[in-house]
């Protein structure tokens, strides 16, 4: 097994951790089952859906945002997804020091973007609007991601509860 965390070690780019689809089981029996025959692929409304490391697949939120359609269960022939009435996944946004309104620059992009509203601004006397993110309101659906001209956003894992 190799270190994700060193693979863009040279890259100036910042991407998201390796994430799989909502609803997927523990990684290892993932990777054990998954036959990639590309079917969550084919099936993704958003196309965030995309071959990561062997050819499995992974969502890539800078590509977009999931809306939890759950086409990709539905359309995997394994037994590789918890009941999509499940919670769909531990993850969560978060806003680094990268933001452009921690710098005195007003940007909203982010909250402009997010359904659920976990991305809320509050005023600065005589500055700018700093955003806070609620992480028990936001779904991990990644909306902000994509769309933060700083790349300020990025996504981390909490722990899945399970049943």
């Amino acid at each position: 097994m190799f270190d994700r965390s060193r693979r863009n070690l040279l890259s100036r780019r910042r991407t998201p951790a390796l994430q799989r689809m909502p609803w997927v089981v523990d990684e290892d029996t993932f990777v054990d089952s998954c036959t990639r025959c590309n079917k969550c692929i084919s099936a993704c409304e958003t196309q965030i859906i995309v071959k990561g490391d062997g050819g499995f697949p992974t969502v890539d939120f800078t590509r977009g945002e999931c809306t939890f359609c759950t086409r990709c269960a539905d359309a995997c022939p394994e037994p590789l997804f918890h009941p999509t009435t499940e919670q769909p996944w531990g993850i969560r946004a978060q806003i680094t020091p990268d933001c452009l309104a921690q710098h005195k620059i007003e940007c909203r992009s982010c909250g402009d973007v997010c359904e659920v509203q976990a991305i809320r601004f509050k005023l600065q006397a005589g500055g700018v609007a700093i955003p806070e993110l609620d992480t028990d309101v936001c779904n991990g659906c990644g909306a902000c991601l994509s769309v933060c001209p700083a790349s300020a956003i990025s996504m981390f894992t909490t722990e899945r509860e399970e049943k």
